[in-house]
C-alpha cells in the first residue's frame, strides 16, 4: 500500500448545536486515534446527555478508514450513524469520532428529514470545530559556513522553507521540515548553491498540521 502523504482531521475537539423544527442537534467530535478512544468518547458523550432522545455517532479510524462503525441509536434504520459516517467520508476526514445527540422537539422529520439533520450535523459541526491538513514531512540537516547564510536564508524565504533549527557553532547547522515531494528538489538546490560542498542527513519523518478554511474537501 503506498505510503500515505497527507489527510484531513478535525484540528481540535468541539460541539456545534444546530435546531431544526424544534428538535435540537448536538454534534460533540473529538480526533481519536484508535477504537478504544472511539468507544470513550463515545461513552462520556452518552452519559453527559443521557436524557437525550437519541445519542448517535460514526467514527472513522486509521488512515485508509480502517476500522468504521455507525450506530441510530434508536432512530429509524440508516438514518443517522450511516449518514453521518457518509458526511466524515466525504469530508475525508480521518481518525474522528462524533457523537450526534438528539432532544425530539415534538415534529416528526421523516426519514429524508432525518438524514439531512445528521449529516448537516457532521458537516456544520467540522466546519465550526476547523480541519487541518496533516502533511507528511521530513527533517533534513546539514552544515554551512558562516559567511553562506545570507545566501541560504535568501533561498528560504524565496522558496518558503520552514526552518525548524538553526544553531551556530563552528559552522551552522541548520534543520529544516520538508514535504516529501519537496526534499530531492531542495538537496538539488543546495548543493548547486553550495558547489557540491553539503552533506545531508534525513531525520524522522512526522506529520505537520496546516489549518484549511473554506476548502473544497475532495480536492486535499
Amino acid at each position: 500500500m503506498a505510503e500515505i502523504k497527507k489527510y484531513l482531521t478535525l484540528k481540535e475537539d468541539g460541539a456545534h448545536e444546530l435546531i431544526i423544527k424544534k428538535s435540537r442537534f448536538i454534534c460533540s467530535m473529538k480526533r481519536t486515534e484508535n477504537v478504544q478512544q472511539a468507544q470513550e468518547f463515545i461513552k462520556s458523550i452518552s452519559k453527559k446527555y443521557h436524557d437525550a432522545t437519541h445519542n448517535t455517532f460514526a467514527y472513522t479510524i486509521g488512515l485508509n478508514d480502517d476500522q468504521v462503525k455507525a450506530s441510530d441509536n434508536g432512530e429509524p434504520s440508516g438514518t443517522a450513524g450511516i449518514p453521518e459516517l457518509k458526511a466524515l467520508q466525504l469530508m475525508n476526514l480521518k481518525n474522528v469520532t462524533a457523537v450526534v445527540t438528539r432532544y425530539f422537539g415534538g415534529i416528526k422529520l421523516g426519514a429524508g428529514g432525518l438524514i439531512r439533520a445528521y449529516s448537516n450535523s457532521i458537516t456544520e459541526a467540522s466546519e465550526a470545530i476547523g480541519v487541518v491538513k496533516c502533511v507528511l514531512q521530513q527533517d533534513i540537516t546539514f552544515e554551512i559556513p558562516y559567511n553562506r547564510v545570507d545566501e541560504i536564508n535568501h533561498y528560504f524565504k524565496k522558496n518558503n522553507t520552514f526552518v525548524a533549527k538553526q544553531e551556530y557553532g563552528t559552522q551552522v547547522t541548520i534543520t529544516v521540515s520538508l514535504d516529501m515531494d519537496q526534499i530531492e528538489g531542495f538537496k538539488n538546490d543546495l548543493t548547486n548553491l553550495l558547489a557540491g560542498k553539503i552533506a545531508f542527513n534525513d531525520g524522522e519523518k512526522h506529520f505537520n498540521e496546516i489549518p484549511v478554511s473554506k476548502m473544497n474537501y475532495r480536492e486535499q
